[in-house]
């Protein structure tokens, strides 16, 4: 054995591990949960709509229109941008809350409104249009230039 070269070698050899949860195709889907029943309502509202996106983000998705995030779906919540100055008066309507996933203090601007508060299609509407009349006022968001320090 001594002297000689070995018949393997480390090329030769799998090295086997599980792998990390965040790569699992299980965990990618149980991550974005919403109601696609809420979500196809939503939809309907927004089809007329230019520049009309859809995302996957905050654990549900999100409409947007010029690339400015209108309203979403978080579980059975809606989720509604509206005009931050507008904020406190809107929390006072039916089933309106702050917009808080991480425990953290809600931005302005961003509420969470339960289904309690968007059961009719007429108060969908309304809270649909909020979201529109928000992101239809702020400046579209064009491509991303590229960052001429990374070269």
């Amino acid at each position: 054995m001594c002297g000689h070269a070995p018949e393997w070698t480390l090329m030769d050899i799998e090295i086997t591990r599980p792998a990390p949860s965040f790569m699992i195709s299980n965990a990618l889907a149980g991550s974005m949960v919403y109601s696609a029943a809420q979500a196809a309502r939503v939809r309907r509202l927004l089809a007329n709509q230019s520049e009309l996106s859809e995302k996957e983000m905050f654990g549900g998705i999100a409409f947007l229109l010029a690339g400015n995030m209108a309203v979403g779906v978080h579980g059975e919540d809606l989720i509604v941008r509206v005009d931050p100055l507008q904020t406190e008066a809107l929390l006072k309507e039916t089933g309106a809350k702050p917009f808080d996933l991480s425990g953290n203090r809600a931005p302005a601007g961003w509420l969470l409104v339960t289904p309690g508060g968007y059961r009719t299609d007429a108060a969908l509407r309304t809270w649909v249009a909020r979201g529109v009349a928000y992101a239809s006022s702020l400046p579209k968001k064009g491509a991303k230039k590229p960052d001429a320090s990374r070269k």
